[in-house]
């Protein structure tokens, strides 16, 4: 005989976690996450680029350094954006399979903080820089 309490499910001596039921979701929301994941895919590969060019192509700062550390930022948000987007992108599908609520997003705050710190370094180097 089993009894079933919650999420879990006694059987005899034993009690063991029931995983939850899953249904298909509405593919047109599928279809949603799908673009929301490449959304966060192409910001990802725009970072990368970013940061390519802030190393390549920026002439060179009065700040020794201040080129590569914009450009490891830069890389490091890129890295946040890929990653998050995969496990956000999981999460979600999960979550619309067991009809359970969406799960809160964290790579937004990480992102915009990482970005204005970019902004704020890129001010301050251009603010000090030469006059030319």
């Amino acid at each position: 005989m089993a009894l079933t309490l919650g999420r879990w499910k006694v059987q005899g001596p034993s009690v063991c976690a029931v995983a939850p039921e899953e249904r298909e979701p509405d593919y047109r929301f599928t279809l949603a996450n799908e673009r929301t994941f490449l959304a966060w895919l192409r910001t990802a590969l725009a970072l990368l680029a970013a940061a390519v060019a802030v190393v390549q192509l920026v002439p060179r700062l009065d700040v020794p350094g201040a080129r590569k550390a914009l450009g490891l930022v830069l890389v490091l948000l890129s890295l946040s954006a890929s990653g998050g987007s995969v496990l956000r992108w999981r999460a979600v599908e999960r979550a619309m399979r067991r009809d359970e609520p969406l799960p809160r997003v964290r790579t937004t705050w990480i992102l915009a903080c990482g970005l204005c710190l970019v902004a704020l370094v890129a001010g301050v180097v251009i603010a000090t820089g030469p006059v030319r």
